[in-house]
């Protein structure tokens, strides 16, 4: 079983990290959009860049398993506080089960903060 975890280390990585990177490629097509939703959250719609910067950044560094913890560690912090701004609603059933969602990423992104990247990534050959 060992054996797989390497695998399993970049197969989480992708996975995570492919969210991020098509979400921010989303928001970038669509910038009048996103800034038009985030303002509708009070949040200013001028930060829309930064949001895409984050995403398609982070999230692109974080498939290669580049400064992995950091990204994993940046990246968790802000799908914590995108879940609190943008999907915590109780009274919402799917509101919340988005914020559920979010916080289980940011679960995901824990855990790749505590291990790191693993031997199949820029990290990995970096150690070697």
């Amino acid at each position: 079983m060992k054996a797989l975890h390497p695998l399993a280390d970049l197969a989480g990585r992708i996975l995570i990290g492919l969210m991020f990177v098509l979400a921010g490629l989303n928001k970038l097509g669509n910038m009048e959009g996103t800034a038009d939703y985030m303002a509708g959250a009070g949040v200013p719609g001028q930060l829309a860049i930064l949001v895409v910067i984050t995403e398609l950044g982070f999230g692109l560094l974080l498939l290669a398993g580049f400064l992995t913890r950091l990204m994993a560690f940046l990246l968790g912090g802000f799908t914590v506080i995108a879940a609190l701004m943008f999907h915590f609603d109780p009274g919402n059933q799917m509101e919340m089960i988005l914020f559920m969602k979010n916080m289980a990423i940011a679960g995901g992104l824990g855990i790749i903060f505590a291990n790191g990247a693993g031997p199949l990534s820029v990290d990995g050959l970096r150690r070697r």
